[in-house]
């Protein structure tokens, strides 16, 4: 399993910050960002979290996948590389 988690359905108002508290409970975590426009700087309603082992990622999908974050259902899954190496 990879390590690096997608997050989706993430409110306005999450930001690096609030993911990174919420997914702390599951294990040591290497990065958590919110991916932002860039014309704006506003949040685009994803972003990722990367775990240290992939016990944490594992455990994180399992507890967090539906769950409430900041008043939003959010979707988490194992990311998936963009073709090409797209970011």
């Amino acid at each position: 399993m990879s390590k690096k988690l997608f997050v989706g359905g993430l409110a306005w108002k999450t930001d690096d910050a609030s993911l990174n508290e919420a997914f702390l409970p599951f294990g040591e975590i290497q990065e958590a960002k919110v991916v932002l426009d860039r014309e704006t700087g506003r949040s685009r309603g994803f972003g990722f979290v990367t775990y240290s082992s992939d016990e944490a990622a594992e455990a994180a999908v399992k507890e967090m996948d539906g769950k409430m974050l900041d008043g939003r259902a959010i979707r988490v899954d194992v990311a998936r590389e963009q073709p090409g190496g797209r970011r």
